[in-house]
């Protein structure tokens, strides 16, 4: 992954940031309003105790000694409100934009094709809809307007320090370059730094939610040494890059410290010798020794606020790409699908995954409405390829595919996603219940039909005898049923919408062989006077189709009804049907 540079620091990125803040407005202006009384009224209590030293003590006048107290203790308890009200509104700004921002990435996210997902480590989507937009948030709360603030803090603290004494000032400041010098090294070391982590997060991210999700796999290879040395070797790395970040802190702050009280001892040096020959008064040294301790109180923070900064427009630049790049988001078309009417026709179909790499070359057929067709073949033969072009999560590169005579793409797509139903192999269930599983939380979807259809396809006794029924929850991937009840769940799933188009992908090879009876007369009956695709190894099951298209290697290489593909000798069909029924 690139590293960022200070070029990356740019205002195009800073204002497209800052457009994220429209819609709060008047919660950003008062969060900025009450950053510059903080920093105007913390600045006014050392002249006021100067005023105080050089006034009243001498005169030991108590009364005006206890008003300008109390003045000094109420500014006091006013700025740390502002303080307290800057400090929460920055945050509260900061998480509502992120809230909205993190919504509109997930929303781009769920419009991309699936190529995008082929191609992009989980991990790494996750570190952009959580981590990176997290540090935005401190963009607001500590970054922008906190810088903003502090620079105002110094402005006004320079202010008062020339108008109280031009000559101290010059030589309290005398230190000031070195600050700079040790600020902007300070900068640079932790942006890379910061950068570091980031990225090794993003490969935590990665590695982790990969391993936890194919965990079985680990344990049944007895893989779990190995894997830990692979996660320990990404951890270490983690754990230098923020060791690093630390040790650049660690180092700044006595050094700003160092600098700092080198400025004190140059005031309070050079201002006795002004006192003594009465060109300064005690008042305006204590004063000044205020002056300088607020003074690189803010410039010490301005140099990690303005990283912090930084790295929010680090992880803003990487958002607003993913955002950006809208050549994965899918294309829709302008025309409704109403339903089928007549046929699908696939016309001299050619499909790669990868540039040229073709795994389906010059497909043709036709579908009747009402008709239903198997497609069988190796593993790699294209035959879930066709199903994804239909269903439009890839697009062709060459020939067409028309339904009702129409092309493809110029339908809508999610008017035509939702005339067809999908049952994979592997079955995918989300946390929740089974009734969420099953309706999706289609709010049109009742529960007498999510029944009455559960009961057509064999799955209302199982889903009955559970604890809670059709509200029993079931965890990440339904881990916690059966995998002939979770093929059942797809099953219902995927006819409580009753599509017009049905398609099985492989959709009963995972069950046993009771499951497969249960469903098998119900599968028969949902594909009557229904469109039908089905995939399948287990030729059994779709001996009674209309047509059977024969795959290899991307290519069609038979068709026709089961009894007329066994006529054909030696045949693709004949040598698939005799292997799997040879005794």
């Amino acid at each position: 992954m690139q590293k960022s540079k200070p070029s990356s620091f740019d205002n195009h990125i800073l204002k497209r940031l800052f457009k994220l803040s429209n819609p709060y407005a008047k919660l950003f202006w008062f969060t900025f309003l009450f950053t510059i009384l903080f920093a105007l009224l913390s600045t006014i209590r050392p002249y006021l105790i100067q005023h105080v030293i050089d006034n009243f003590l001498p005169t030991k006048d108590f009364r005006n000694i206890y008003i300008y107290s109390s003045i000094i203790f109420g500014l006091l308890i006013i700025s740390t409100v502002f303080q307290l009200l800057s400090s929460y509104l920055g945050a509260l700004l900061g998480q509502l934009i992120i809230k909205d921002l993190r919504a509109k990435v997930f929303s781009h996210l769920s419009k991309l094709r699936l190529k995008f997902f082929d191609n992009t480590p989980v991990g790494t989507l996750v570190t952009r809809c959580i981590s990176d937009i997290e540090t935005i948030t401190e963009v607001f709360s500590e970054g922008f307007i906190s810088i903003m603030g502090d620079l105002l803090q110094i402005i006004f603290i320079l202010g008062f320090m020339f108008y109280e004494s031009w000559k101290l000032t010059l030589v309290s400041l005398a230190v000031f370059p070195f600050l700079l010098i040790a600020a902007y090294w300070f900068k640079e070391r932790v942006r890379v730094s910061f950068e570091e982590v980031r990225n090794k997060v993003s490969e935590l991210n990665t590695f982790v939610q990969e391993h936890i999700t194919g965990m079985q796999i680990v344990q049944i290879f007895n893989k779990q040494d190995e894997e830990f040395e692979k996660f320990n070797t990404i951890n270490k790395a983690h754990r230098d890059a923020n060791i690093k970040g630390v040790f650049y802190y660690s180092v700044f702050f006595p050094i700003v410290e160092i600098i700092s009280s080198i400025a004190i001892g140059l005031v309070v040096w050079y201002g006795a010798k002004e006192t003594i020959v009465g060109e300064a008064s005690a008042g305006v040294i204590v004063a000044f020794i205020m002056y300088i301790t607020m003074f690189f109180r803010p410039i010490r923070q301005i140099a990690d606020k303005f990283n912090t900064l930084q790295m929010g427009m680090v992880a803003s630049k990487r958002i607003f790409t993913l955002i950006d790049d809208v050549s994965h988001v899918e294309t829709s078309g302008d025309l409704p699908l109403e339903s089928l009417q007549n046929q699908i026709e696939f016309k001299n179909i050619s499909f790669a995954y990868i540039d040229e790499d073709y795994v389906l070359k010059n497909i043709s057929f036709a579908l009747n409405k009402g008709k239903n067709m198997a497609l069988v073949g190796a593993t790699g033969a294209g035959k879930s390829s066709i199903i994804n072009l239909l269903s439009r999560f890839y697009d062709y590169q060459k020939g067409e595919i028309l339904i009702d005579g129409i092309e493809l793409k110029q339908y809508q797509t999610d008017s035509l996603r939702s005339h067809i139903a999908v049952v994979l192999q592997d079955v995918f269930l989300f946390s929740g219940s089974i009734y969420d599983n099953i309706t999706l939380f289609n709010k049109e979807i009742t529960m007498e039909q999510v029944v009455a259809t559960s009961k057509l396809l064999g799955a209302h006794d199982f889903i009955s005898r559970l604890p809670n029924g059709y509200h029993q929850s079931v965890q990440e991937r339904g881990l916690t049923l059966s995998m002939g009840q979770r093929q059942l769940i797809s099953f219902v799933r995927a006819m409580v919408v009753n599509p017009t188009v049905l398609v099985l992908d492989e959709a009963t090879s995972s069950i046993d062989q009771e499951t497969e009876d249960i469903i098998q007369f119900a599968i028969v009956k949902m594909m009557e006077g229904r469109t039908s695709i089905v995939i399948a190894h287990r030729l059994s099951t779709i001996q009674k189709a209309n047509e059977i298209l024969v795959l290899d290697k991307g290519e069609i290489k038979e068709r026709g009804t089961h009894e007329s593909l066994l006529q054909i000798k030696d045949g693709f069909y004949t040598t698939l049907y005799e292997t799997q029924f040879k005794k």
